[in-house]
């Protein structure tokens, strides 16, 4: 494990000195980067911020409504702290995740509670990252941009949301169909984890079967909230680079808006990938790519593209190291976790 530690911090450091080292500085010169990035108005570096702020808070409105019983102080720390961790950590994602469950549990959670918050809001979030690109497309569509290559690419992301929103349908839809689901991950599965020398898979029907229950109920009162706010959040991030666009001078004319958010939109879904912690070096180098070769001045990209991610990127991880220590002396907000319930009858 340890090999595969340092294996994954080692990529992480060559993508990044790559990026930051070898390409970028051959697309433009980083002095006329810092040009342009002092060339912005006290008044736009406040709406930047001020839009950089926002952002860090709309996730709060996914959590909370798949959390019952979180507070939004709470979910406020959960999200900076893990936010952080996954920015800065090797594998940050997996890491995040089973603090998330530490700060659950250590608020009075279930372990149950916990891992059905982290599905839900990650299957909401996956949706999103899904359809957005989808929702570029088609509006790329509509202003005459539609290449064959761009009609390509939304045939083949509207079947994946597709199969996706399906898939999960089909889970909810009756107990005896989330075991099928299950059942068939768990075949899948199992045989990806003997070619990679691990036990297989056990109890993925019964555990989907449970996951369905406790989906069905918590979506009945929370799915308008959850699907608002998972939207609020992602537009708000897209939102971030919009605005440095155009504060270092990239205009409407030079790149339309939903040329942006088509090149947001996929950069997005590509950094689902695990490359590197919060995508860095992969993200920069795609949305520059993406903007310049939509027709943005290459300085003018690569500081807009620079100021979203110290805003976006940068900033959590010191706001999340405090955030952290919130949670680890805050002891006002401890309490014993609650018990797993028994499985609930079946939801129809």
């Amino acid at each position: 494990m340890r090999g595969k530690q340092v294996a994954r911090a080692a990529l992480s450091v060559a993508v990044v000195v790559v990026v930051f080292v070898g390409v970028l500085p051959q697309i433009t010169d980083f002095g006329d980067v810092w040009e342009q990035i002092r060339a912005m108005t006290p008044l736009e570096m406040l709406i930047l911020g001020v839009a950089a702020a926002w952002n860090l808070v709309t996730y709060l409105f996914v959590i909370v409504p798949a959390s019952p019983g979180l507070t939004y102080p709470q979910a406020f720390v959960m999200t900076q702290t893990t936010t952080a961790v996954s920015n800065s950590v090797p594998g940050g994602a997996a890491v995040g995740i089973g603090l998330t469950y530490a700060m659950y549990y250590s608020w009075g959670f279930s372990k149950r509670d916990g891992a059905l918050a982290i599905l839900v809001s990650g299957v909401w979030n996956n949706f999103a990252k899904l359809g957005m690109p989808v929702l570029a497309l088609a509006l790329l569509a509509l202003q005459g941009d539609a290449s064959a290559p761009r009609v390509t690419a939304g045939v083949a992301g509207i079947a994946t949301l597709g199969a996706a929103i399906g898939v999960f349908a089909l889970m909810l839809r009756s107990d005896d169909a989330a075991r099928r689901v299950g059942t068939i991950a768990e075949r899948v599965a199992s045989r990806l984890r003997r070619l990679a020398r691990r036990a297989p898979g056990e109890g993925w029907g019964a555990a989907a079967a449970r996951f369905r229950g406790q989906t069905v109920r918590l979506l009945r009162h929370a799915w308008v909230r959850l699907t608002v706010g998972t939207v609020v959040s992602h537009l708000s991030l897209y939102l971030v680079l919009l605005l440095a666009l155009r504060n270092v001078g990239v205009s409407e004319d030079e790149v339309a808006w939903v040329q942006v958010l088509a090149v947001f939109a996929f950069i997005r879904l590509l950094s689902a990938l695990p490359v590197t912690p919060g995508g860095l070096g992969v993200v920069e180098l795609g949305l520059t790519a993406g903007l310049v070769a939509a027709g943005g001045q290459e300085a003018q990209v690569v500081a807009a593209v620079l100021v979203y991610r110290a805003l976006t990127y940068l900033l959590p991880i010191p706001l999340g190291m405090a955030t952290y220590v919130v949670w680890r002396r805050n002891t006002s907000w401890r309490r014993s976790a609650a018990p797993d319930p028994a499985d609930a009858p079946a939801v129809t």
